[in-house]
């Protein structure tokens, strides 16, 4: 066990998708798990798939409170809170040259902000404990360019590899562990739905073009789960502010791939 066991970690947006793998991953590994949502069925529904290990909590990110009041109900769950998954997140498109101030402050409120209110709650709550914790935020390949119709994410998703570096700075003393993971395209059902609106058929997963997916198909949410577990366990420490790509490829340097 890499030191999760027994540990109790709030995983923002966890009622379904990526961050239900984690909440699984986690559960597996020992850790308590805080499930969150929106809605109190998929949370209910949730924590019944899980079994035990874990409890559940909603809130709206978009309300600033939320996130005092889930790290809250995290702590009067389990006695305590060892560690926050900034998971939650939107991916709304948008036409470069339309973008209206609504849209623009409607994502970054939750993809930006909310981030922040729930790392500063943690925080407050790991200073209250005086022993330390661990913060993995969920960021995207996005954050370094982006595509054309999703600007607006991406310059979400950039700020928290700012925001990453700069709680890590200023908090490892404190031996608070605040690390990002930037992941690439990986299947969930919303995003099933999103490809099949723009035209792709059943199974398009499975078969991507090598210049995306190396391996023939995007990663599955247990995978990017697997790499959240390590993040926020004893064996990543002390490595602290990093931007971690969890992707098939290299970003750096890379040449497209040619037949």
């Amino acid at each position: 066990m890499r030191g999760l066991a027994a540990k109790a970690i709030l995983v923002t947006g966890s009622s379904a998708g990526i961050g239900y793998a984690m909440a699984q991953r986690l559960i597996a590994e020992g850790a308590k798990v805080m499930i969150h949502g929106r809605d109190a069925g998929e949370v209910e529904s949730a924590c019944r798939m899980l079994g035990g290990g874990c409890a559940g909590t909603t809130g709206d990110l978009i309300e600033p409170a939320t996130a005092q009041m889930i790290v809250d109900a995290t702590v009067q769950a389990f006695g305590r809170i060892d560690g926050l998954v900034n998971n939650a997140g939107i991916y709304p498109r948008g036409v470069i040259g339309e973008t209206t101030a609504a849209f623009f402050d409607h994502i970054f409120a939750i993809n930006t902000r909310a981030p922040l209110l729930c790392a500063e709650a943690a925080i407050r709550a790991f200073r209250l404990q005086k022993s330390g914790g661990s913060i993995v935020t969920v960021g995207s390949l996005n954050a370094w360019c982006g595509q054309s119709n999703l600007t607006v994410y991406s310059m979400s998703k950039g700020a928290l590899m700012t925001m990453t570096r700069n709680l890590a700075n200023t908090l490892g003393p404190e031996r608070i562990f605040v690390n990002q993971l930037n992941v690439g395209w990986t299947f969930t059902a919303n995003e099933d739905a999103t490809q099949q609106s723009e035209g792709k058929k059943p199974g398009w997963e499975t078969q991507v073009p090598v210049e995306f997916a190396p391996t023939g198909r995007i990663m599955q949410p247990e995978e990017v789960a697997a790499h959240t577990a390590f993040w926020l366990s004893e064996d990543s420490q002390p490595v602290n502010g990093q931007i971690y790509e969890v992707e098939q490829f290299p970003v750096i340097g890379r040449g497209r791939a040619t037949d």
